[in-house]
């Protein structure tokens, strides 16, 4: 089996298109923007085969119509398929997915098992692999989980978004998070504001602000990091909720009060 290569590639002011290519074939995460997708094919020569969505925000999708454009002349076997919600309206798509769906792509050979994730938009979905060829499993879970926090709830209820991170935080702690954004130090920011005692997110900062210096992603990030430094995967921390408590002086009676605060807190937090 061959060896894939995951890219990260930059658009916009801070998004991330994700590239998933075994040297020859490449299948597309989230193409918000066409241009820089194309250029980066161009440059290695690789192919494009499938096209991945996980909600229906322009900047995931709005690529997508001139990618299967200037793409088509490639695909000797037809139009090139575009996965997506199941429950959201977004143009060409030809597989709408809902959890517990699988997607197999065979080249570059992928397969995916889809998870609902409700909350940054009402319908937007996660593309979960379960093993590369290397044993690692990886995660595309577009604006749901970034490194040290998560979307806003443009579409979705706090409990949506906290059963979601849940569902994410359940899964292998090795696994390789592709988040789609890079907002990781001002995330970081409002974290230790969150948990100011907690050391290991003190060192994240270090180490996040040296890879931004030299001009490196912070990402992917990995389940067990995010549950050690990310405070929306540590709602059940006594230390965050005396925070959070303080913070709006009236008590913190459970976890999804404590999120429900948190997410609230961090939408205003500059």
């Amino acid at each position: 089996m061959k060896t894939l290569e995951y890219v990260p590639v930059p658009a916009f002011e801070d998004n991330y298109i994700w590239l998933v290519s075994d040297g020859s074939d490449a299948v597309v995460v989230d193409p918000g923007d066409a241009a820089p997708v194309e250029a980066y094919l161009a440059k290695r020569g690789w192919k494009l085969t499938a096209i991945l969505l996980t909600h229906h925000h322009h900047d995931h999708v709005g690529g997508v119509e001139d990618l299967l454009v200037s793409r088509s002349a490639e695909r000797a076997n037809g139009a090139i398929p575009v996965y997506g919600p199941a429950g959201e309206r977004i143009d060409h798509l030809t597989q709408r997915l809902k959890q517990g769906d699988r997607v197999s792509i065979g080249s570059p050979a992928l397969d995916f098992s889809v998870i609902d994730v409700p909350g940054h938009t009402a319908g937007h979905i996660a593309y979960f692999q379960e093993l590369d060829p290397r044993g690692t499993p990886h995660l595309f879970c577009g604006d749901t989980l970034f490194a040290s926090g998560c979307g806003r709830l443009f579409e979705g209820t706090p409990q949506q978004m906290l059963t979601s991170l849940d569902a994410l935080a359940a899964l292998p702690e090795n696994t390789q998070v592709h988040c789609a954004h890079e907002y990781t130090l001002s995330n970081i920011r409002f974290a230790r504001a969150c948990e100011p005692a907690n050391d290991a997110l003190a060192r994240w900062q270090d180490d996040a602000q040296a890879m931004r210096a030299a001009g490196q992603p912070t990402l992917p990030t990995t389940i067990g990091h995010e549950k050690s430094v990310n405070p929306f995967l540590r709602v059940d921390e006594a230390d965050i909720q005396a925070t959070l408590a303080a913070h709006y002086n009236h008590p913190v009676t459970d976890r999804l009060e404590a999120f429900r605060l948190m997410r609230g807190w961090k939408d205003k937090f500059r």
